[in-house]
């Protein structure tokens, strides 16, 4: 027992160490009573240490913990994904006034960040129904907390309220579909669910596959509600405006991101046929599942693009972009082949880059204008170019326009999915919603470029050197990952390796 202890710890060194870090950032906030926002520094060095020691996880393929939690090229690209963007919004964090304005509070908010990145390395290897829940919760409960972070704001108390409520009712409807698939297997670990599904102890028409179904709907509903799908997107739009931006922009790349990797491990060990390279969906025969995920896909992409085109808040217009870019990334699900989890893959990478520029540049408008509504861009170009610019570069590639990284993004998902045969149509209404983007995310590029401020406002907005270099770290990787994206795409194809037992 002690060896198995100790060869499972001897694999989880970042996660250790992220442990290690949560204890320190709480306990740090009364060594610096004086300074609270140094709890971040310490919080940041904990994340560059993890980023660091991920190198240790790299080529291995193993299970830690019996059937716990895996450890294989799949959850380490995640793993880099999640701790890329915490380190980022640390960064933003250090130098946001709102949290500055409470700092009061600021170790137990930089602990909590620590401990929701725990929980996201612990979604993206967990192979077993308890882990997967458990580290949901984990995530799911450091994020109301963070959510909420303003107390003094009533619509960041709203959010974390309705983040809770959404919350308990999604976290209730997967326990309830992992009784079921306990019930009917016996098992709770992904691999033994496999075996005996592949067994046919399970036929369609019988009660325990109706009994099977209606769990995996659960445990989607589960899934669906970190991923921000359709109809468990409720909470997204309100928990995004109302949250500080920090925290909302962390929320929309890493959180989806732990999301949809918890889902890909669930499907594709426990119900896909991964002997074969053509993706299909035979242990769960019976349905045609490709069409349900396909259906969710379109109507998620669908009411993320003409929701947003109502919206006047920028941060709620990003919050139902987001979902439209959960609706594309679900199409690479319907393949389920490699190449389809790939394009994932890359998807993740190039909306990380633009997604998290657009938050940081709504972010310091922001705190020089004290406003974040889209009229309130009006001459933005010409009283600050270089925010400007950045942005308009961010919502080019949001778009999925060339030569930006958004379009190679959604050029890979939409080569898989053309690749699958029967669905030419969803890629045809991908196509169609990008066009759709293009209206809101133009609303706000001619607000900068082709209209003023009220009476002819044209007082320059001046921001620190320090400002202009974070939007250039994500503006210049936007373009640059738009015109030479191979080494992303080799990593993507060499990551998509999961282990099976």
């Amino acid at each position: 027992m002690n060896e198995i202890i100790q060869s499972s710890l001897s694999l989880l060194w970042p996660e250790l160490i992220l442990t290690v870090t949560f204890v320190l950032t709480l306990f740090s906030q009364f060594v610096f009573r004086k300074a609270p926002m140094r709890t971040g520094y310490v919080a940041l060095s904990g994340f560059v240490l993890a980023f660091l020691l991920l190198g240790t996880q790299s080529g291995s393929d193993a299970s830690v913990f019996g059937v716990m939690l895996a450890v294989d090229p799949f959850a380490v690209f995640f793993k880099y994904l999640i701790i890329i963007s915490g380190i980022l919004v640390l960064g933003f964090s250090l130098q946001s006034e709102e949290i500055r304005n409470n700092a009061e509070h600021a170790g137990e908010y930089f602990a909590f960040i620590v401990s929701m990145t725990l929980g996201m390395f612990l979604m993206v290897g967990a192979s077993n129904l308890l882990m997967m829940y458990l580290s949901i919760e984990l995530v799911s409960l450091s994020s109301y907390v963070l959510s909420g972070y303003l107390r003094n704001v009533e619509r960041s108390n709203e959010a974390a309220l309705k983040y809770v409520i959404f919350g308990a009712v999604s976290s209730g409807l997967m326990l309830y579909g992992i009784s079921l698939i306990y019930g009917l297997t016996g098992a709770l670990d992904i691999y033994s669910i496999r075996e005996v599904l592949a067994t046919g102890a399970v036929m369609p028409g019988s009660w325990a596959y109706a009994t099977l179904v209606a769990a995996v709907i659960l445990i989607i509903g589960g899934f669906g509600y970190k991923m921000s799908v359709v109809p468990f997107h409720y909470w997204t739009p309100d928990v995004y405006e109302g949250a500080p931006i920090t925290i909302t922009a962390y929320l929309s790349v890493a959180s989806k991101a732990a999301g949809f990797a918890i889902t890909i491990r669930f499907f594709k060990v426990a119900f896909l046929n991964t002997i074969s390279a053509n993706g299909t969906w035979e242990i769960l025969a019976g349905m045609n599942w490709e069409l349900i995920i396909a259906v969710l896909s379109v109507l998620t992409m669908t009411l993320g693009n003409l929701v947003a085109l109502w919206q006047d808040n920028l941060k709620r217009m990003l919050a139902y972009s987001s979902i439209a870019h959960a609706g594309y990334m679900l199409m690479g699900l319907v393949v389920a082949t490699d190449n389809g989890i790939a394009a994932i893959m890359v998807y993740f990478v190039m909306y990380l880059i633009m997604n998290l520029g657009a938050f940081y540049v709504v972010m310091v408008v922001a705190q020089k204008t004290g406003s974040e509504d889209i009229d309130d861009y009006r001459g933005l170009a010409y009283r600050a170019p270089w925010v400007a610019g950045a942005m308009a570069i961010f919502l080019v590639s949001l778009t999925g326009l060339p030569p930006t990284a958004g379009f190679i993004g959604k050029l890979w998902i939409f080569a898989a999915v053309l690749s699958k045969p029967g669905f030419v149509w969803l890629a045809i209404i991908g196509v169609i919603n990008s066009v759709i983007s293009l209206y809101y995310y133009a609303r706000v590029f001619r607000n900068m470029y082709l209209r003023q401020g009220d009476e002819g406002e044209t007082r320059t907005i001046h921001f620190g050197s320090r400002t202009i270099a974070g939007s250039l770290i994500f503006a210049v990787p936007t373009i640059v990952f738009g015109l030479y994206f191979g080494p992303i795409l080799e990593w993507a194809k060499n990551s998509v390796t999961l282990f099976l037992r």
